[in-house]
């Protein structure tokens, strides 16, 4: 939604809320067919704005996703990630091995073996002329990631820069690819005040 369709919305929106205002229970036709002309030229503003269709998933990650109605989120694509998490953990993936529960006093925050796995993530970023922005899923493959990155760089509207983060328990630059400029939204630098 650009500005211009966002102040006119806006507009149109306060102007429905005043006519909520002023309704009384003597409040003549003619007022009421202005009010239904104002709420469809609010309706048709709102549609004009809306871009893409409502989301068919819960999931912040893949709003507009293949949908899978067993999973919580409606998600079919975290719910394939999840499954193949638990069909990993029982079919012979690295289990921890259990100390002997009589073998050392209970401690406050447990033993090693009790706390989860670390994960491991490689985050493609890119540079959107302010900040780093994830531009892609985060992968569990680093030579996955760096395919990914190299297919956006060779793309049709590639960003000035890109760089690959190692997530692990802290976050670790790999690999940056261009050069990260900032850029001033700003017109002549902010100078129109002066």
């Amino acid at each position: 939604m650009n500005h211009a369709q966002l102040t006119a919305l806006g507009r149109a929106l306060r102007l429905v809320g005043e006519h909520g205002d002023a309704l009384t229970g003597d409040t003549p036709d003619t007022r009421l067919h202005e009010v239904k002309a104002d709420l469809r030229r609010a309706l048709d503003l709102l549609d004009e704005s809306v871009g893409g269709g409502a989301p068919t998933t819960r999931c912040a990650e893949h709003p507009q996703g293949p949908v899978d109605e067993s999973a919580p989120d409606r998600c079919l694509l975290c719910e394939t990630r999840r499954r193949a998490a638990r069909r990993s953990e029982y079919q012979g993936g690295p289990r921890p091995e259990r100390p002997d529960p009589g073998a050392s006093a209970p401690t406050r925050y447990g033993v090693r073996a009790d706390r989860p796995q670390a994960q491991q993530r490689w985050l493609p970023e890119q540079w959107n002329g302010r900040e780093w922005e994830l531009c892609g899923t985060p992968r569990r493959d680093r030579h996955e990631a760096e395919l990914y990155l190299a297919a956006q760089r060779r793309g049709s509207r590639p960003a000035m820069a890109y760089r690959l983060v190692h997530e692990f328990t802290d976050y670790e630059v790999l690999r940056v690819w261009g050069t990260p400029v900032k850029v001033d939204i700003e017109p002549l630098g902010n100078l129109g005040g002066l």
